[in-house]
């Protein structure tokens, strides 16, 4: 047996309503979660599917590989979101959801092996450099974007702030995360000072009064995620950093934890400032950097022996005369 693709898709506005009302599921997931529901349907309905059942999941994932070019990573996520939303047709007893095949599929392993890279620290300079202080919209754009580097908030994080989610004075930050988690994060005298900054020049903005948000547009209303992210685009688009990889908001993010780790921050600290729930999930985000690598060989007992070598004049590697020739 298998489920009519008509009596599949049938529930989606309540399973959304179900999930924020029970589970308070954040926006940013529902808005995820419905990409990647909308795109599983736009697949059925293109390729003319019937039903639904696990030959027409596993065309999907090889559409998500083979068209789409998606990594593991995203393909694990939009399963995942099926599997959510599978499980809810067969708690509202949709006639033969018990047959979707969603858990029987494996994760996909390695699927965070293209994950964003970090910034090096003089990357990092340069970029907030070129964020142009000296107008109201940039003092906004670099609390903005200070918040997820020097405090590892994700984008829809800093959307969600609050005017009373800032104590200046107590130095503290309280951050709504994913699930509605809450964390509480101490403000340092460099992040205080970025956000004073920000909080002086806040009353220009058109209708600030009417809003409860930290971080407002020019019109007033709450600064939108895809505002921030477009906004981070230009800047990175008009600075010389070099990266080989795209430079996005959560690549603030990826390095804060990075730079942290090559402090010799403990990860279970870092854990607790990015609001995981398991060090794993941290794991994914600690990139060494090559300064901290090449200390890491340097303590090989083999390379420690040999400069000892070198040092006592016992081994000689540079080359004397002509060059060896290649055989």
């Amino acid at each position: 047996m298998a489920v009519a693709s008509c009596d599949f898709f049938g529930h989606i506005e309540t399973f959304f309503h179900y999930r924020k009302s029970i589970y308070e599921t954040s926006d940013q997931t529902i808005r995820t979660n419905r990409i990647d529901l909308q795109l599983f349907k736009n697949f059925v309905n293109n390729g003319g599917y019937s039903i639904i059942d696990g030959s027409t999941i596993m065309d999907f994932q090889y559409f998500l590989k083979e068209k789409r070019n998606n990594a593991g990573g995203s393909i694990n996520r939009k399963i995942f979101t099926l599997r959510r939303y599978a499980q809810h047709l067969r708690l509202i007893d949709v006639e033969a959801a018990e047959t979707l095949p969603f858990d029987s599929i494996l994760k996909i392993r390695g699927g965070y092996k293209n994950r964003p890279q970090a910034l090096t620290c003089r990357q990092t300079q340069r970029l907030f450099v070129n964020i142009d202080r000296s107008t109201i919209l940039g003092i906004r754009d670099y609390a903005v974007y200070s918040l997820m580097y020097l405090a590892g908030l994700r984008v829809g994080e800093v959307h969600r702030l609050d005017l009373e989610s800032i104590d200046l004075d107590l130095q503290n930050l309280s951050v709504i995360g994913k699930g509605n988690k809450v964390r509480n994060l101490h403000l340092h005298d460099e992040l205080r000072q970025v956000l004073t900054e920000y909080i002086t020049v806040r009353s220009t903005f058109y209708n600030h009064a009417d809003s409860t948000a930290l971080f407002v547009s020019k019109k007033g209303n709450r600064l939108a995620i895809r505002t921030i992210e477009d906004n981070f685009k230009k800047i990175v688009t008009r600075t010389d950093l070099g990266a080989h990889f795209p430079v996005v908001c959560h690549t603030l993010r990826h390095t804060f934890a990075s730079h942290l780790n090559d402090n010799e921050v403990d990860i279970l600290v870092i854990q607790s400032l990015m609001g995981h729930s398991t060090p794993k999930s941290t794991e994914s985000y600690i990139h060494p950097s090559l300064q901290k690598i090449r200390k890491a060989m340097e303590k090989l007992p083999a390379v420690i022996f040999m400069n000892k070598l070198i040092e006592q004049g016992i081994l000689n590697l540079q080359f004397q005369g002509s060059k060896p020739k290649r055989e």
